[in-house]
């Protein structure tokens, strides 16, 4: 087993996360077998109570796990299907530790961080290491190098190297060269420092891949090479790409990521094949045609909160070699003036989210879309929104709602869970994870999915209200899809449009460059035909 740690210094966002799955594709193109870690050092113990702004988007897995979104990462760019034992937080680490010595696991001995700490950290990554499925494991480090409370991981990969032994494991630190514009000049001090910060804890690098704006020129990568102890050619450039991060592999390969790694250790693989990859970069970069597609949501401000709505519509707009216009509406503002600013779109997705904030404006939304034939594609709360708005407009349900926004409400079309009416505590107690849905016969969406069954993924606390079922469907408003025993719908559609389809669960976690998810792929498609 191998072994592959990703740190990140001078200062966050530089892109470990992306670097470490660009890496992945590279290794599995080389006909390895990759699976990967994320260290998050935060003492939530996970990110499912945190806000998107605060966080980004929250990932979740096939079993339910709410995860960091550079497990998305993983996955679209891998053939990886993770779950909660690839991601590990400092609040996991202690919540685990304490619970032991209440226990008296620890017979008696007095509780610290390092060896309990750290060893609880090391058993984690054993986990990885003793499935014989892989070949590689990589483990990316989240925070940056110098904070306190990063300290613990670090200490424990130090551990863990000296017991493995060096010789299979490789450090790539991710750091920043700036550009300082009055001087000219790119300044490797920073880069330094942070190495020397690593040194401190007992880590040296073997590869350090450096954001910057400009070139690297030999003389200045010598440098990094002298002054943070790694050969020249570990030196890796990374810049900005120039349009998609799916170029990202490419542009590691032809600095020589992939083949210095496997030189270091020691894996003898063949040149991968990037060919798949190279067309799906061209359709994405040079599209023969392009489409507009609004996004009508609350976190429009913060691009990684929608990062795999985003990344799904790439997808699947690439497949139809054609590019994506993105224009981002901010639901709170869409309460008047709903037909100029979406006169000009091809389709509306409406995404998830929680509370009454911009609400109403995303039911306008969906509305515009209903009356105007324009394809729609609702994602759990635009789901929701569109059940309301067809309950209030043609229905004739004047009070319609969700009992989420109005507890009162004498219509809750959209209503609590059962099973959710005694939760207290919040983190992880939705309905989470990979859950089965029936595909009723004749509907759109089995011509969409081809298939009369399907796995989502979901992450919600609020169902449709079964009691309107039959007083909608009247109307043209048909459940497609539903749980396995019929008592959940999964999955909406008008029969009356030519695209209107909403579901419960998060179909953006499941889609892949190469492989589109079968709702998005229709949507684009249906924009398609919309635009002429």
């Amino acid at each position: 087993m191998k072994y592959i740690f990703v740190t990140g210094g001078v200062v966050s966002s530089l892109g470990k996360g992306l670097a470490a799955a660009a890496l992945g594709t590279l290794l599995e193109l080389r006909g390895l077998r990759v699976v990967f870690q994320k260290f998050d050092p935060y003492l939530n113990v996970d990110p499912g109570t945190m806000s998107p702004f605060q966080h980004g988007e929250v990932y979740v897995l096939n079993d339910g796990a709410e995860t960091d979104l550079d497990l998305g990462h993983y996955e679209r760019f891998t053939n990886c299907v993770l779950s909660r034992h690839n991601n590990l937080t400092s609040g996991q680490v202690y919540e685990s530790v304490i619970n032991r010595e209440r226990r008296g696991d620890y017979l008696g001995k007095t509780v610290q961080v390092i060896p309990h700490v750290t060893d609880e950290i090391k058993a984690r990554i054993r986990e990885l290491s003793d499935e014989s499925k892989h070949d590689v494991v990589i483990t990316e480090v989240g925070g940056t190098t110098g904070d306190i409370e990063g300290l613990p991981f670090l200490e424990a990969i130090r551990q863990f190297i000296l017991e493995v032994g060096p010789q299979n494991v490789v450090n790539i630190h991710v750091t920043l060269v700036p550009y300082i514009k009055a001087a000219r000049e790119l300044k490797t001090k920073p880069t330094q420092q942070s190495i020397a910060k690593l040194r401190e804890i007992g880590l040296q690098p073997q590869v350090l891949m450096c954001r910057t704006e400009h070139a690297l020129d030999a003389e200045l990568r010598q440098k990094l090479s002298m002054f943070c102890n790694v050969v020249p050619e570990a030196v890796i450039e990374v810049r900005d790409v120039a349009h998609t991060i799916y170029e990202a592999p490419l542009m590691f390969h032809a600095e020589g990521l992939d083949a210095l790694v496997c030189k270091l250790l020691d894996l003898q693989t063949p040149e991968p094949d990037l060919s798949n990859w190279r067309r799906f970069v061209e359709r994405v970069v040079s599209p023969k045609k392009r489409v507009k597609i609004a996004v009508v949501g609350k976190y429009i401000d913060l691009q990684d909160a929608y990062k795999s709505i985003y990344e799904s519509l790439t997808h699947a707009a690439a497949s139809q070699d054609c590019g994506i216009d993105l224009k981002l509406i901010d639901a709170e503002r869409l309460h008047d003036g709903v037909d100029g600013q979406l006169k000009d779109v091809a389709g509306v997705l409406i995404p998830g989210g929680f509370g009454d904030r911009g609400v109403e404006g995303k039911i306008k939304a969906a509305r515009f879309a209903r009356e105007n034939k324009l394809p729609y594609l609702g994602l759990c709360l635009g789901m929701q929104v569109a059940t309301i708005e067809f309950a209030r407009n043609v229905c004739g349900i004047a009070n319609a709602n969700s009992s989420e926004f109005d507890q009162t409400s004498s219509d809750p079309v959209i209503c609590l869970l059962e099973e959710q009416r005694e939760v207290q505590n919040k983190g992880a107690s939705m309905r989470l994870g990979t859950w089965p849905t029936k595909i009723q016969h004749g509907t759109l969406a089995e011509k969409i999915y081809g298939s009369d069954e399907v796995l989502e993924r979901h992450r919600h606390r609020y169902e449709f209200n079964m009691k309107y079922r039959d007083q909608m469907r009247e109307k043209g408003f048909e459940i497609s899809g539903t749980s396995p025993d019929g008592s959940l719908a999964e999955l909406v559609e008008l029969r009356d449009h030519p695209y209107f389809l909403a579901c419960q669960y998060h179909p953006e976690f499941q889609s892949k460059p190469n492989k589109p998810h079968p709702l998005f792929k229709g949507f684009i498609q249906a924009a398609l035909a919309h635009q002429g």
